[in-house]
């Protein structure tokens, strides 16, 4: 990856730590979502009504934030990653297979969210030693959103 700098007041910022850091994010969004379609499509027993739909607007929302994660990416003049292979391989999020219990799914969703919301308080906190306004107001909006939905999820395992 190149050393993209940005000039900020008066100051020159180098970008590389927070654009690498920023395509991790977006290895891991990828395996999320692909986690969840996982979830949504194979969840069986009385809770499929319930999960199935909980299920698709999670992973609705994902596909959002991996655009804006991408489009972030570029806004810093980086290069997000864009295939499967990369993902898989900066991925600190595993590929999870074969899920068909509730229990199961949401904790390993929890997990998952758990994994995203360490990573983007790493970033917001670079963001800021950098003074990366757009890359910490970014990680301030997911990181407000899912530590609610990981507190309804941790909720919901009670």
């Amino acid at each position: 990856m190149t050393c993209v700098k940005m000039i900020t007041n008066n100051k020159i910022m180098t970008n590389t730590e927070i654009i690498s850091k920023l395509n991790v994010l977006l290895a891991d969004y990828q395996i999320y979502y692909q986690n969840l379609r996982g979830f949504h499509w194979n969840i069986q027993g009385k809770l499929f009504f319930e999960l199935h739909a909980k299920f698709e607007e999670l992973y609705t929302d994902s596909a959002v934030k991996i655009d804006e994660v991408a489009e972030r990416i570029l806004t810093i003049e980086g290069l997000p990653l864009h295939t499967f292979e990369d993902y898989v391989a900066s991925s600190t999020i595993p590929v999870t297979k074969n899920v068909h219990d509730g229990e199961t799914a949401v904790k390993t969703n929890a997990s998952n969210l758990s994994e995203l919301l360490t990573l983007e308080k790493d970033i917001k906190e670079l963001a800021i030693e950098k003074g990366d306004g757009g890359t910490e107001d970014l990680m301030s909006d997911f990181i407000d959103e899912q530590e609610k939905t990981l507190w309804m999820m941790k909720a919901w395992l009670k």
